[in-house]
């Protein structure tokens, strides 16, 4: 024969075993068998380019990262709480070279231009 187990009964929610009304089975100090309400596994803030972890930034829920400092919600740097710190540098030294590029095309159409006249 089995030995009687404690009956448990969910203390808020509903009675269905979801994600939201996830619990723990914990015995108390009195030997009472109760359940112990886990909160939600938060998901890290992501890179929007790359999709990586971004370091700096709390994993907490969206409601209370509205309630958190400015500071704390973002890295003091452009794209700061958005793009990584690697994608950062590759945007801004795309955009470099771009620049850079389009002055190196404007020097040679002024040669060009100045080989033409004196050919003439």
């Amino acid at each position: 024969r089995g030995t009687m187990v404690q009956r448990l009964t969910y203390k808020r929610r509903h009675c269905y075993n979801t994600k939201s009304n996830a619990v723990k089975i914990i015995k108390t100090p009195g030997g009472k068998l109760t359940f112990q309400y886990a909160e939600k596994k938060r998901s890290a803030a992501k890179c929007g380019d790359c999709g990586v972890k971004l370091s700096g930034i709390p994993v907490v829920a969206p409601k209370t990262m509205r309630t958190l400092k400015k500071r704390q919600r973002k890295v003091s740097r452009a794209y700061g709480g958005s793009r990584c710190h690697t994608c950062v540098r590759q945007r801004i030294v795309r955009a470099f070279l771009l620049e850079e590029k389009k002055i190196v095309k404007a020097v040679q159409r002024a040669q060009k231009a100045k080989t033409t006249k004196k050919s003439k």
